[in-house]
C-alpha cells in the first residue's frame, strides 16, 4: 500500500507540473489554425550556374532554415516545389513583406575602404543622406503614430533630385521621392569605395546591442582568425587619413565609420567590430538574422506572397476542439459500460494522459497543426486499446478463479508484451513519418510519436497506481466491479 501511495504522490506530481506548464506557455498553433504568411520564392540561376540544380536548390533551403530561426518563427515550414522553387510558411507572421525582405535579399557584407581624393564630394553625399533619412524616420514615426506628416520642402527636394539626375516618375509622392533620392545617394556613396578587402564569409557571429544613450541599436560582427587579420590591416590603412570605412549590404552603403589615428599602428585588432547605423530595433534584428543565416548562394524572387487569416483557424479549432470532445465522451462511455470500475480508472488515467501530452506539446514546443490533433487524437486512441487489453486480461484471470488481486497483477504482467509490440512498431512508423516526410506529415508523426511513449507509461503506470489504490478499500474490492456476476465461478466471492 504504501508502494502505492508513493506511486500515486508521484503522479498527482506530474499533473500539478503538467499544469503548470500550461499555465506558463502557452500552447503554439500552426499555419492552419492560427494564420501567418506564406511565401513562394524562386531560385534563379546566375554566374556560371545556368540551372538551378538540385544540390543548389538544397543550399539556399540551408540559409533560409537559418534565417528563419532567427526570425523567431515557430514551427515554420520550407518544401521545395518543382526545380526552382520554395514554399515557405510562417505561422503568426503577419507581415508578408517584412518577411520577404529579410529571406529574399542575399545578405553579401563587404567591409571597403573609401578611395584617396573624395573626401569633399563623401561629406556632401552623407549630410543629404542624413537628411532624408532624418525626414523619412520622422514621417514614418509620425505616421505610426497617427499624427501629420511633417512638412517636406518640396523645392528643396526637387533640386537635389536634379542634381543629382534622378527621374521621377509621374503622380509620386513626397515619400517615394525621398526614397528615389537616398537609393541615388547610396549608389553614389559606393561608388566612391574602393573594392572590398573583406566580406561577410569571415563571419563567426553576429549580435545586436542598443547605444549607451539609447537611441538606437548597432550590430556587433565576430570574425575569424583570416578574417580579424584583414580588418586590421584595412582599418590601419585609412587610421587618422579622413577615409571613411563602409559597410556595404548587398550593394548598399548601411554604414561609414571613421577611423582614429591611434589605430595607425596596428589597425583595429581582436576580431570583432561593430555597424552603427542609429538602426531601430527591428533593423538591427533583421540585419542580424541575415548575417548569421550567411549569404544565399544563388538570387531569390519572391514570387507570391499572402497573409492567411485566422478565422478559418479558429473555425478548424473549434471543429476539432469539439470532434475530440465529442470522440473522447464516447470513449469514456465505452469503458465504464464495458469494464466498470476498471473502466473508470481508465478514463481517469486518460485524462493524466492528455494532461501530459498538452505540457509536453507546450514544453517542447510541438506546433500544433490539423494532421498534428489528428495524431494526439489518434494516440488516445491507442492508449485505450492498452487498457482495454489489460482488462480484458484481468477478466480472463477472474474468470478462470484467481483471487481479485492477482487477477489484476496477471492482467498487467500479461498484457505488457502485447503492449510494448504494438507500441514499439507504432514508434518505428512515426520514426519513418518523421525522416521521410515533410511539413505538416512531420506533425503528425511527432505528436503520434509523443503520445505512443506516454501510453506506455500512463497504461502501465498511472493506471496500475490507481486501480491498485483503490483495491486498498475494502468496499471496492468486490469482483462484481470488474465482471457481471453470471461470468464468475462459484468459487469467487
Amino acid at each position: 500500500m504504501a508502494r502505492q501511495q508513493g506511486w500515486f504522490a508521484l503522479i498527482l506530481a506530474l499533473a500539478i507540473a503538467a499544469g503548470a506548464v500550461l499555465a506558463s506557455f502557452p500552447l503554439q498553433l500552426g499555419l492552419d489554425l492560427k494564420g501567418g504568411s506564406q511565401l513562394t520564392l524562386q531560385v534563379l540561376p546566375a554566374g556560371a550556374i545556368k540551372q538551378v540544380k538540385s544540390e543548389q536548390l538544397e543550399a539556399v533551403k540551408d540559409v533560409l532554415d537559418r534565417r528563419i530561426n532567427g526570425l523567431g518563427v515557430a514551427e515554420s515550414t520550407l518544401q521545395s516545389v518543382g526545380d526552382d522553387q520554395l514554399v515557405l510558411q510562417l505561422p503568426g507572421e503577419q507581415d508578408p513583406s517584412r518577411a520577404a525582405k529579410v529571406l529574399g535579399t542575399t545578405a553579401l557584407l563587404e567591409f571597403r575602404a573609401q578611395k584617396a581624393g573624395t573626401e569633399q564630394e563623401m561629406s556632401g553625399l552623407l549630410k543629404l543622406k542624413r537628411q532624408a533619412v532624418a525626414v523619412l524616420n520622422q514621417s514614418r514615426q509620425q505616421q505610426a503614430a497617427g499624427q501629420e506628416k511633417p512638412e517636406i520642402k518640396t523645392d528643396e527636394l526637387a533640386q537635389a533630385l536634379d542634381q543629382l539626375g534622378v527621374t521621377v516618375p509621374d503622380g509620386s509622392g513626397e515619400a517615394e521621392q525621398l526614397e528615389l533620392l537616398l537609393a541615388e545617394v547610396n549608389r553614389r556613396i559606393v561608388d566612391l569605395y574602393e573594392p572590398a578587402q573583406l566580406t561577410g564569409k569571415d563571419l563567426t557571429s553576429a549580435g545586436r546591442q542598443q547605444q549607451q544613450t539609447g537611441s538606437g541599436w548597432d550590430v556587433t560582427l565576430g570574425f575569424n582568425a583570416e578574417g580579424g587579420r584583414r580588418f586590421a590591416e584595412l582599418t590601419q590603412g585609412i587610421a587618422g587619413s579622413g577615409r571613411l570605412l563602409g559597410i556595404v549590404l548587398d550593394g548598399r552603403s548601411i554604414s561609414e565609420a571613421s577611423v582614429g589615428p591611434e589605430f595607425k599602428p596596428a589597425g583595429i585588432s581582436g576580431g570583432a567590430a561593430s555597424i552603427t547605423g542609429n538602426f531601430t530595433a527591428e533593423e538591427a534584428r533583421d540585419l542580424e538574422v541575415q548575417l548569421r543565416g550567411g549569404s544565399l548562394p544563388l538570387p531569390v524572387k519572391v514570387i507570391e506572397q499572402r497573409t492567411i487569416g485566422a478565422t478559418l483557424g479558429a473555425e478548424n479549432v473549434q471543429r476539432s476542439l469539439a470532434a475530440g470532445l465529442f470522440g473522447l465522451a464516447l470513449v469514456a462511455l465505452f469503458m465504464v459500460v464495458m469494464y466498470r470500475l476498471p473502466g473508470f480508472v481508465a478514463v481517469l488515467a486518460l485524462a493524466l494522459y492528455s494532461l501530459f501530452n498538452l505540457a509536453l506539446y507546450a514544453l517542447i514546443p510541438v506546433t500544433l497543426t490539423l494532421p498534428g490533433i489528428a495524431g494526439f487524437i489518434l494516440s488516445i486512441g491507442i492508449a485505450v486499446d492498452a487498457n482495454v487489453l489489460i482488462f480484458e486480461r484481468v477478466k480472463e484471470e477472474l474468470r478462470r478463479g484467481n483471487t481479485l488481486i492477482r487477477s489484476i497483477d496477471a492482467g498487467f504482467s500479461l498484457a505488457f508484451s502485447s503492449i510494448l509490440d504494438g507500441h514499439v512498431t507504432g514508434l518505428i512508423s512515426c520514426a519513418a513519418l518523421f525522416a521521410l516526410g515533410t511539413g505538416l506529415v512531420k506533425g503528425f508523426a511527432l505528436t503520434l510519436g509523443i503520445g505512443l511513449v506516454l501510453s506506455l507509461f500512463t497504461a502501465l503506470s498511472c493506471t496500475r497506481t490507481l486501480l491498485r489504490l483503490l483495491m486498498g478499500y475494502p468496499a471496492l474490492r468486490r469482483a462484481t466491479f470488474f465482471l457481471p456476476a453470471a461470468q464468475l465461478p462459484g468459487s469467487v466471492a
